[in-house]
C-alpha cells in the first residue's frame, strides 16, 4: 500500500511504501529552510538537486548532493536547507 504524505503547506511531498527489507519514502522538496523529526535511524538518498543538512550532535551544515547519502540517528531533529527542488530516497529502521 502507497501512503502519500505531504508536508510544510505542499512544500514537500512523499509517497511511502514498503521496499525488499524496510519501509521507505521517495519524495520532494522545494526550495526552503525545514525541520524534521525521526522516530527510527533514517537513510537519506539525494536522487537529485542537494540538501544542505545540520545533522544531530553537529555544529556544521554538510550539503549531499545526488548520488550521496547520510544517516540521521532515531528520536532526533535535523535541519534542512534546500536551494534547488530536491529528490531524495528515505529508508527507516
Amino acid at each position: 500500500m502507497l501512503a502519500i504524505n505531504e508536508y510544510f503547506d505542499g512544500q514537500v511531498k512523499s509517497i511511502g511504501f514498503q521496499a525488499e527489507d524496510k519501509p521507505a519514502s521517495v519524495g520532494v522538496m522545494e526550495v526552503g529552510e525545514y525541520e524534521f523529526g525521526t522516530q527510527a535511524p533514517e537513510v537519506m538518498q539525494v536522487i537529485s538537486g542537494a540538501l544542505t543538512v545540520l545533522l544531530p550532535g553537529h555544529n556544521d551544515w554538510q550539503t549531499f548532493s545526488a548520488g550521496e547519502q547520510f544517516d540521521v540517528i532515531g528520536d532526533a531533529k535535523f535541519q534542512v536547507k534546500v536551494l534547488t527542488q530536491t529528490a531524495y530516497l528515505c529508508s527507516y529502521g
